[in-house]
């Protein structure tokens, strides 16, 4: 066995049996090595793509895939995915080629320096010192990877080390990740604020908006009368008929400090209090009103699960029902192409159990609150900012739940930077469904110009923002790759095509035309 072996050999051991690859040179061991039946190997055309990918699976799956990059470039390429990989606490075990160190002192074309560019979004980064020391590597960045809330670890493999003996590897046994129980004090304290009735919001993020911690939460808004809700984006939300309904805090910082002026009592869960997604002149960072106390019921380390149970004890509501979404049957709309309209469509046509991926952005800021009582689906969002994470993380969730549909909604401007991702999706035929709104334009950026105090774009400044010389063919694009499309402009029409895609069994695209 050789060190590629031992590492492959190890991850699968260790419970990370899918490798998301765009190879090079310094990895042709490693690639041999995934020749292990117990390990899929899913090439992706760019890194970025690897990165995405393996967040979608870990926010589907709970447990981390691996990525394979080619030196500090193919790293550097996959980094913005990392990093929103990161603010979704996604873990993902990255295995970056190196050349061996008796070629390194002659500082070929692709040295780098790859530890600088893993460190500052990774929790753990190690050189691999010699073959015999893989596995043990290998089980300490799974185990890093592993821990709640979730991590990112990037191992980087030189060449010989790949290819030199490894002798026999022993491996200890995969160690469940322990999650913490919340400190009793905090969580009785924080029953009082409940019982006195002042108005309250709870904010749930990464594992309490989802299972059995949503369904506590449930319980404790019906009992105390307090409201539940999220920040703008978050990780993954089980949503939909028959789940507890969670209030979006507006996006915009003028109406997210509207939304939360009304409550003298902010308590977090698994998340921060709401901060603004950028500083703009003249307002403020924090969204919440003078006055208003933050209290902190989960950290981001501690089961969410477990502070809920908690805290229904301590209020005595262990009998009570929860409140639930009722489903809200949405007539198929027509007519013109609106943010309600569009709304509307995706209410109608969302299949049971569908995974909808957005980075809609201008599109769907007004869309989420239209599909409240649409059929139960899971939404995922942009935890980092970092755009072309859509298609990316779509195809990761694809993979990782291949019996559901996977509904990815994108702008054009962010489609186009991680666009590739549709052809691993045609090669995996894997069942998801991209909805591309095209308005030819960075939408959102007209709409911060204005916000910034920049007044109106002049000539130059809209140069930047439209994208409409020339006009993107989505639907030749998609078929350029193997992904059949069909282009709509009406809401009915793209109700009609999510219905025949949500029958396909491979991938499809929608170009949504928006005037």
């Amino acid at each position: 066995m050789n060190g590629a072996e031992s590492l492959v050999t190890t991850l699968v051991d260790q419970g990370v049996d899918i490798c998301f690859a765009n190879p090079g040179t310094s990895e042709m061991h490693f690639l041999s090595a995934l020749e292990n039946p117990r390990m899929k190997s899913v090439l992706c055309l760019y890194e970025g793509v690897c990165t995405g990918a393996a967040d979608g699976w870990y926010r589907m799956k709970d447990k981390p895939a691996s990525t394979l990059l080619h030196l500090g470039p193919g790293l550097a390429n996959g980094l913005s995915n990392i990093h929103n990989a990161k603010r979704a606490s996604s873990a993902m075990v990255n295995i970056v080629g190196e050349h061996s160190a008796s070629h390194l002192k002659y500082d070929p074309p692709l040295t780098s320096d790859i530890e600088g560019l893993a460190r500052p979004l990774s929790h753990w980064v190690r050189r691999a010192e010699s073959s015999t020391s893989i596995a043990w590597d290998t089980v300490t960045a799974v185990a890093k990877a592993s821990e709640y809330p979730g991590q990112i670890a990037t191992l980087i493999l030189p060449g010989d080390t790949a290819w030199k003996d490894a002798g026999q590897a022993i491996t200890p046994a995969p160690v469940a990740p322990v999650r913490k129980a919340p400190d009793g004090a905090r969580i009785d304290a924080i029953a009082q604020v409940l019982r006195s009735g002042e108005p309250a919001l709870i904010i749930l993020a990464n594992k309490g908006t989802r299972g059995r911690a949503l369904e506590l939460a449930g319980q404790v808004a019906a009992g105390t009368g307090c409201r539940l809700g999220t920040q703008f984006f978050t990780a993954r939300i089980e949503r939909g008929a028959g789940r507890v309904p969670l209030e979006r805090i507006p996006y915009a910082v003028a109406q997210g400090a509207v939304f939360l002026q009304g409550f003298k009592h902010l308590i977090t869960v698994e998340t921060k209090e709401p901060v603004a997604f950028f500083s703009y002149p003249d307002k403020p960072s924090l969204l919440k009103a003078p006055g208003t106390i933050v209290h902190e019921l989960c950290a981001a380390d501690e089961d969410s699960t477990i502070a809920f149970e908690m805290l229904v004890d301590a209020l005595g509501l262990g009998a009570t029902a929860p409140i639930l979404q009722q489903r809200i049957e949405t007539a198929p709309p027509s007519g013109a192409l609106n943010p309600q309209s569009i709304a509307y469509a995706l209410a109608a046509a969302l299949p049971d159990h569908a995974i909808l991926v957005d980075e809609s952005l201008t599109t769907g800021r007004e869309t989420m609150g239209y599909t409240m009582g649409a059929r139960p689906h899971d939404l995922i969002n942009n935890m980092g900012g970092s755009i072309g994470y859509g298609t990316p993380v779509a195809t990761g969730a694809a993979l990782a739940c291949p019996d559901r549909r996977t509904v990815c909604m994108v702008g054009d401007g962010s489609a186009m930077y991680t666009i590739q991702s549709l052809w691993t999706q045609a090669r995996e035929g894997l069942p998801v469904t991209t909805i591309i709104f095209a308005n030819n334009q960075y939408a959102i950026l007209k709409a911060e110009y204005a916000n910034m105090g920049a007044g109106t774009p002049g000539p130059q400044a809209m140069a930047m923002i439209d994208i409409d010389r020339p006009t993107i063919d989505w639907v030749a694009m998609a078929k350029s790759m193997g992904v059949p499309g069909v282009q709509v402009d009406s809401a009915e029409g793209l109700y009609q095509a999510m219905v025949r895609s949500a029958q396909e069994t491979g991938p499809s695209l929608i170009e949504v035309k928006l005037y």
